[in-house]
């Protein structure tokens, strides 16, 4: 059936797609803050869109007459440009995440952004789930091309809509945002618990971070921490506001205060010795392969180089034998992920894998160090003793 165009609808969408539309404000950016429960602090920010200059506000609304009206991608490039205005005053180690329909990537509209911006390296992108993808490899070479850029890959809404398990086997994403309607009432839902947990083992399977979103009470918080989900979003922490608000100062204290169950109780540590930073070590790193031997015959004992690419990403570990190089992807973790939970990740892998260092990275994804097995097993030795 085809949609007849609505005057009004029309009128709005020349308004806000005009190009003085950003410097009127007709459309506007909101940013929410994203919080490591471990720590009590803000490591991102998801971006929404507003039309503050309208009667109609509701940003879904919006796009989604856009969608009727045939020009949704040029609405979501408006989108796109409005979030990433204050990109470059983003706080250190946080990253910044922007949504976008995954049947959008290839149009024309969306693909100019991403030229302009350039460097991607501390943005996130969400695909989210605005509309059923027929082909998944069609997807590829867009997604191949921002994460060339430096930008990472989330799943929106994992567990409602098309943002089902075969979304996530396919797109392998860095960021799995748990749907809201799996965090209402997890706290007295079984179901939904066990459905949690049941992602956060998927995702460790594929290296990758969860996110639950939407929590609005201090009990699905409590009950999300107890579960090990390592982010979270929603009302009961921060609304959505201008840049960059701080999370809720009693909420912060609260988590930071928070013990948790893998750390023993005996004895206080501060957050560098319960979190991989206590086994934190820096080795030698080269953008360019053909360096590493150099390295490697300057330091006779050196074990393993890190190669980056040029966005300061860790891409593989590199190690010398028999004067061969051997080069392997690596499993990369967050310098703040707690040590048990890495020391889990690093010993579940394949055999062959199972003694690499792992790759550690800021909440943007750069390189910072690697985490060796045998530093980690020590760390965490020093926790439970």
């Amino acid at each position: 059936m085809v949609i007849a165009p609505d005057p009004v609808w029309s009128a709005r969408f020349q308004d806000v797609l005009s190009g003085a539309a950003l410097a009127r404000g007709a459309i506007e950016t909101a940013y929410q803050p994203i919080v490591d429960v471990a720590r009590g602090t803000v490591v991102g920010y998801e971006a929404l869109a507003r039309f503050p200059g309208f009667e109609e506000r509701n940003p879904e609304r919006w796009f989604a007459v856009a969608r009727d009206h045939g020009c949704v991608a040029e609405l979501e490039a408006a989108a796109l440009r409005c979030a990433l205005r204050h990109r470059r005053s983003l706080p250190p180690n946080c990253f910044l995440t922007i949504n976008v329909s995954p049947d959008l990537l290839g149009s024309e509209p969306i693909r100019a952004v991403w030229r302009e911006l350039g460097d991607m390296s501390g943005v996130v992108v969400e695909l989210t789930e605005q509309a059923p993808i027929d082909s998944y490899a069609e997807l590829d070479t867009d997604l191949d091309q921002l994460r060339a850029a430096g930008a990472l890959i989330a799943i929106d809404d994992a567990g409602s809509g098309y943002a089902g398990l075969a979304h996530l086997v396919r797109l392998r994403p860095a960021l799995i945002k748990i749907d809201r309607g799996l965090i209402q009432d997890v706290d007295i839902d079984e179901t939904k618990r066990a459905l949690v947990e049941m992602v956060g083992t998927f995702a460790s399977r594929i290296d990758a971070w969860v996110l639950a979103e939407g929590i609005e009470r201090a009990e699905e918080l409590a009950t999300l921490v107890d579960l090990g989900v390592p982010l979270a979003q929603g009302y009961h922490l921060a609304r959505p506001g201008p840049p960059w608000m701080p999370v809720d100062q009693s909420v912060a204290l609260r988590l930071a205060s928070t013990a948790h169950p893998h750390l023993s109780p005996e004895r206080e540590f501060d957050d560098g010795e319960r979190t991989v930073r206590a086994a934190l070590e820096v080795v030698p790193t080269v953008t360019d392969l053909t360096d590493a031997p150099a390295l490697f015959a300057e330091g006779p004992h050196l074990q393993a180089v890190v190669q980056l690419d040029d966005v300061d990403r860790p891409i593989a570990v590199v190690e010398s034998t028999a004067d061969l190089l051997a080069t392997a992807p690596g499993m990369r973790v967050n310098v703040n992920t707690p040590l048990p939970e890495a020391l889990e990740r690093a010993v579940t892998r394949p055999g062959a894998q199972r003694f690499e260092p792992l790759l550690v990275t800021d909440a943007a994804g750069r390189y910072l160090g690697v985490a060796r097995l045998e530093r980690l097993i020590t760390a965490v030795t020093k926790l439970m003793s």
